[in-house]
């Protein structure tokens, strides 16, 4: 899940960033409208953390042009306003959440999950293929009905490949996911990863395993 989060305070977006990388989230981060839209021009991404008060604008304008151009991607704006009129004015841009600063982040990281569960969302259903069986809300992986644990870029990798089984992903798409900007991957650094997690699959007899296609990327099928 690639996030794109935009706070100008240096030390909370580090903070924040930081902490949704390492419970599983892909964080590209920035300070300002601009650097947003340049962001949104290159990369898609799986939701939005929005500040409202950025140095070159109202963050509100970023989610009325997103609205307005019919972005559905979730979005949930921090804000150190409190009042009533303010949050109203964002949601009814087109804002999804508010959460107001300081705020707990493990809140902000269940927020997060909760906008990603709503219908159409990315999270909230468990996908399988063979015995192979990865619950999306929970972040767990089972095979044959036993844990199977992974390091979070293997999880990461295994969720892109379950979202298209029997499909070629390409490598182009999984970079994307992976690795935000300014952490891109290595040249073998997919086809390393992709090496560990068909080990750990074939290790725990799982029924489905990750297909090389040369040239095009790789497919999750069950044998």
């Amino acid at each position: 899940m690639r996030l794109l989060l935009v706070e100008d305070e240096r030390d909370l977006r580090t903070l924040t960033a930081d902490h949704l990388s390492r419970i599983g989230f892909t964080v590209d981060a920035c300070g300002s409208l601009a650097e947003a839209d340049d962001h949104i021009s290159t990369a898609e991404y799986d939701a939005l953390v929005l500040d409202r008060r950025l140095p070159d604008g109202d963050g509100v304008s970023l989610v009325r042009r997103l609205r307005g151009s019919r972005r559905k991607v979730p979005i949930l704006m921090l804000t150190a306003r409190s009042t009533l009129d303010d949050r109203i004015e964002g949601l009814d841009a087109g804002a999804d959440d508010y959460l107001v600063k300081p705020f707990d982040m493990g809140e902000l990281a269940a927020r997060l999950r909760a906008l990603l569960r709503r219908p159409g969302g990315i999270i909230g259903v468990v996908l399988e293929c063979g015995n192979l069986s990865f619950d999306s809300a929970a972040r767990g992986v089972a095979v044959a009905g036993a844990p199977l644990a992974l390091t979070a870029r293997e999880l990461a990798l295994l969720e892109v490949l379950l979202r298209k089984v029997d499909q070629v992903v390409t490598k182009a798409h999984i970079d994307s996911a992976l690795y935000g900007f300014g952490n891109e991957a290595t040249d073998n650094a997919v086809e390393a990863l992709v090496s560990r997690l068909r080990r750990k699959l074939a290790t725990a007899e799982a029924t489905a395993g990750i297909i090389t296609m040369r040239g095009l990327g790789y497919m999750m099928s069950a044998s």
